[in-house]
């Protein structure tokens, strides 16, 4: 092609450019397709995801700093058209959560988020302290994909514990009135999962029992990649203790992800949920990581 291509400046031949042209942009675009197609080659890229925000160390600047989290996801979502809705809340004493877990649906909803594992950490003029100091907060983001029935995860009634109780959240009235909110205990791992968001008691089963299937599926791929990595001798870092991406108010402003050294100044967008450059990035790095692995 770069022959015909010096042929045809040589020789002043416009058809052939326009055509060695046409072909480029389209050879370019399938490249491009196929780059896309390597970010999302998860399975489960496709499915919606289950985004949990746990607080940690530092009390309610952490827990404000969850609540922080959760409205950048629903901004994201609500800029990319995805459908997001709060299934469980431990609202905090003072402000924000102690936890908090969302369902987020769209195109390719558990292929993006899978991006925001791990640790977040701001730092900031803490607006709860009376001396308006620089604090540091931590949250743990968990992200896993839902999981249809048609699995081959075997969920026996005898190994559930199911209690019911009053809604905590927000949601009006009824829902204090009512015990309607389920919690969900997996005896045999202890996995505990809980769903208030629907009135329905049976609604919140259901859908207590599709998070429980998805955490028991996270778990087995979990425990099958540390098996791996045991096996091969690799290092295992601490999920909790490795922070992915660090947010900074003070003294200075900057969004800088660990992992792949993407940064930004624009906290506040970023804040708003613009996360795809981030994502985008992981995803890439990541996709290099798989390439060379296989």
């Amino acid at each position: 092609m770069i022959g015909l291509a010096e042929m045809a400046i040589a020789e002043g031949d416009g058809h052939i450019e326009a055509t060695l042209r046409e072909d480029l942009e389209l050879l370019d675009k399938d490249v491009s397709r196929q780059e896309v197609d390597l970010l999302f080659a998860n399975p489960y890229a496709e499915h919606p995801a289950l985004v949990s925000i746990h607080a940690g160390a530092g009390g309610t600047d952490s827990q404000d700093w969850t609540d922080m989290l959760l409205r950048m996801y629903l901004r994201w979502a609500e800029r990319r058209k995805m459908h997001a809705e709060i299934l469980d809340e431990a609202p905090g004493e003072e402000a924000g959560y102690k936890s908090v877990t969302v369902r987020i649906t769209g195109k390719r909803a558990f292929g993006w988020l899978r991006a925001e594992r791990g640790v977040h950490r701001l730092v900031r003029l803490s607006p709860y302290d009376q001396a308006h100091r620089r604090h540091t907060s931590f949250a743990l983001v968990e992200v896993i994909p839902e999981i249809e029935d048609d699995t081959d995860i075997e969920i026996r009634p005898e190994d559930l514990k199911v209690d019911v109780y009053r809604s905590s959240g927000a949601g009006g009235q009824h829902v204090n009135k009512t015990s309607s909110a389920v919690r969900m205990t997996h005896l045999p791992t202890g996995i505990i999962v809980t769903c208030q968001n629907e009135r329905s008691q049976m609604k919140n089963r259901d859908m207590a029992l599709k998070v429980l299937r998805s955490r028991l599926v996270a778990l087995r791929e979990r425990q099958r990649t540390e098996q791996r990595q045991e096996l091969k001798g690799e290092h295992q870092s601490n999920e909790w203790g490795s922070q992915i991406r660090s947010y900074v108010l003070h003294q200075y402003t900057l969004v800088k992800d660990h992992r792949t050294g993407f940064e930004t100044g624009n906290v506040q967008a970023v804040l708003d949920g613009d996360l795809d450059n981030f994502m985008e990035t992981f995803l890439r790095l990541d996709a290099g990581r798989e390439g060379k692995a296989a």
